[in-house]
């Protein structure tokens, strides 16, 4: 996250938040991935960094060694990724369709170890530096600055949750996935194909899920580690706004990402305990509201 030095009172807080907003706006782009994971197969996919991790060095190989421009690259990127998710929702996911939820835990912890380790054989474990398309430069609105980077993060975040979430409102395929993560049955009965839904549903999570690498891969540098920690407070940030919803996961990251300013700027220490903050909040979510801010609680009838 770009960093500058601001004043102390009212105008330091107001900063931390435009640096919270911004970094929220990382863990919401990979949220809205693990939330369309979720809506497919109603399963946490553990291995969604590490799928962004990949194709952000994807897009490094396209730039460094094919000397495409960025512009390029990075519709290119999103491409391949969505490719590669249904991919690996046909390969490695459908023959475990089906199967209880700690089956398809394990599957995706192992997911999560092959490409980390794919990742660094291939790619190395040096750090590497990432092109952003955006400038360096901040602008100052009365004494807070604001990096046209992190600017530039919040707009392709939103941009993305719009485009999301006109597929699955405005569009026959988009509905037609829906329905076949909530009736599965009753979808196959209307000719609507289930299993190449979930498939669709991989890929879009794999195209969103590169958008986040690369939004972030220029703030941290680029690595086969570079997304562990942004996969745990992405899940922070799904499961306070609501793991199904997708405008929950943007609500939930900007909130985890405000509080992780604030609480790190003004708590001593706790920079150093980032990690535990966010767990603490997954924590407390699932104990005071399971559903999420925007998620909807499940009835039954006893």
């Amino acid at each position: 996250m770009t960093v500058f030095l601001a004043g102390g009172g009212f105008q330091g807080v107001i900063q931390q938040v435009v640096f919270g907003v911004a970094s929220g706006g990382i863990y919401a782009s990979l949220a809205l991935a693990l939330v369309l994971i979720y809506r497919a197969m109603d399963i946490a996919n553990f291995a969604q960094g590490e799928m962004a991790m990949f194709s952000t060095f994807v897009a490094y190989s396209l730039i460094t060694f094919a000397h495409l421009p960025y512009l390029v690259v990075f519709p290119l990127t999103i491409a391949i990724s969505f490719l590669g998710g249904m991919a690996i929702e046909r390969v490695l996911i459908r023959p475990f369709e089906g199967s209880p939820p700690l089956t398809m835990v394990i599957v995706t912890l192992g997911l999560f170890s092959i490409v980390n380790g794919l990742g660094g054989l291939l790619f190395g474990y040096v750090f590497k530096t990432f092109p952003s398309p955006f400038l360096a430069s901040p602008i100052n609105i009365g004494g807070v600055y604001i990096g046209l980077q992190d600017l530039g993060v919040i707009v392709v975040v939103l941009a993305v949750l719009v485009v999301v979430y006109l597929f699955f409102q405005r569009t026959r395929l988009g509905l037609a996935m829906r329905a076949a993560a909530l009736y599965p049955e009753s979808s196959r009965l209307m000719g609507v194909q289930v299993s190449w839904m979930l498939a669709l549903g991989w890929g879009l999570a794999a195209a969103v899920g590169a958008v986040s690498g690369m939004m972030v891969a220029p703030i941290v540098f680029l690595d086969p580690n570079m997304m562990q920690p942004v996969l745990l407070y992405a899940f922070a940030a799904a499961v306070l706004g609501g793991i199904e919803s997708p405008v929950g996961a943007v609500v939930g990251g900007v909130i985890v990402g405000v509080t992780l300013a604030l609480v790190g700027a003004y708590v001593p220490g706790a920079q150093n305990i980032r990690v535990a903050i966010g767990l603490v909040i997954i924590v407390a979510v699932l104990v005071v509201r399971p559903s999420g801010l925007l998620g909807r609680a499940a009835l039954s009838r006893v």
